[in-house]
C-alpha cells in the first residue's frame, strides 16, 4: 500500500451562509501549494452546526454538490465534508465523498447530538461507509460518532478513519483523548477536522484538528488557528505494524442493530 497525502482544512465558518463558506474554502484550496489527494472539510461546512435545517438544507443536486464536483475536478483531489441535505421529506447531516470524476458516495450521521436537539431536527443514518482511495480503505464519520466505539470499530476493516466536526471548546479534552483511542483500538490512522471560532449560538470551537498514527501518536496538529494541514501517511509502515502485531485478529465479533 503506497503513501497517501491528505489536507485538513480548519477554519471559521460563516453562520448559515453557504455562498460565503464556499468562497472561503475556494480561497483556502487555491492557496495550497500542493493539495492532498484527499481534502477534508469540517462538519456542516456550509452553515455551521445549525438546528434550522429548513433554512439551511440543499438537495443532492444543489449548489454545494456542484461546487464539490467542480472543485474535485479542478484540483484532482477527492473532497469530503458534511452539509445539511433535504431528501424524501427528511433532513440529514450528510457527509458527501466527491471524487474528481464526479462520482460520489455519502454517509448520514448516525449519532445525533441530543444535547443540541439534533435528533429532533435530523434523521439518523444506519449504514457506515467505507470507501477506497489509492488502495486505502477509508471510513468517514461525523463529530458525535467519535464517542461511540462500537460504531467506530473495525477489525482490519479500514486503514484511515476520518472525523469531521463542530466540536465545542469546553469538551476539547474528549476530542483530544478519543481520536488517538480510535487509532489505537482500530490499528489505523485517524484524522479529525474541526472548525474554529464561535457559531451563531455563541458556541466556541478550539480547532485541534489533528492526525494520529496507529500507536495513537500525533503526527500533526493545527492548534487553534486557521490552517490547511497537509500530512503524508505511510502505508507500508501501517502494513508492517499490522503484520507484526495483529491484535485485530482477536477482536470480538458482533452485529449492530439498525
Amino acid at each position: 500500500m503506497r503513501d497517501l497525502t491528505l489536507t485538513l482544512l480548519q477554519s471559521r465558518l460563516a453562520w448559515q451562509d453557504p455562498a460565503a463558506n464556499r468562497a472561503q474554502f475556494d480561497r483556502l484550496i487555491d492557496g495550497l501549494e500542493r493539495p492532498g489527494e484527499l481534502i477534508v472539510l469540517p462538519e456542516m461546512f456550509t452553515t455551521g452546526f445549525t438546528m434550522n435545517p429548513a433554512g439551511a438544507a440543499e438537495p443532492m443536486d444543489g449548489p454545494t454538490l456542484h461546487w464539490l464536483a467542480a472543485t474535485a475536478a479542478r484540483t484532482g483531489s477527492t473532497l469530503c465534508g458534511s452539509l445539511v441535505i433535504a431528501e424524501g421529506g427528511r433532513y440529514y447531516n450528510r457527509l458527501v465523498w466527491m471524487r474528481p470524476d464526479g462520482s460520489r458516495e455519502f454517509y448520514d450521521k448516525r449519532h445525533l447530538f441530543r444535547m443540541a436537539g439534533e435528533h429532533e431536527q435530523y434523521a439518523a443514518g444506519s449504514t457506515r461507509l467505507v470507501v477506497t482511495l489509492a488502495e486505502w480503505r477509508i471510513c468517514p464519520l461525523i463529530c458525535y460518532d467519535l464517542r461511540f466505539p462500537v460504531w467506530s470499530r473495525g477489525a482490519n476493516a479500514f486503514d484511515l478513519q476520518l472525523y469531521v466536526a463542530n466540536w465545542p471548546r469546553p469538551r476539547r479534552s474528549a476530542w483530544q483523548a478519543l481520536l488517538p483511542a480510535r487509532a489505537i483500538e482500530n490499528q489505523c490512522y485517524v484524522a479529525g477536522v474541526n472548525r474554529i471560532g464561535s457559531d451563531g449560538n455563541g458556541v466556541d470551537h478550539a480547532g485541534d484538528s489533528a492526525v494520529y498514527d496507529y500507536f495513537g501518536q500525533v503526527l500533526a496538529s493545527a492548534g487553534e488557528e486557521p490552517q490547511a494541514l497537509t500530512v503524508t501517511l505511510d502505508g507500508a509502515a501501517l502494513a508492517r505494524y499490522r503484520d507484526k502485531f495483529p491484535a485485530w485478529r482477536d477482536a470480538d465479533r458482533f452485529e449492530l442493530e439498525r
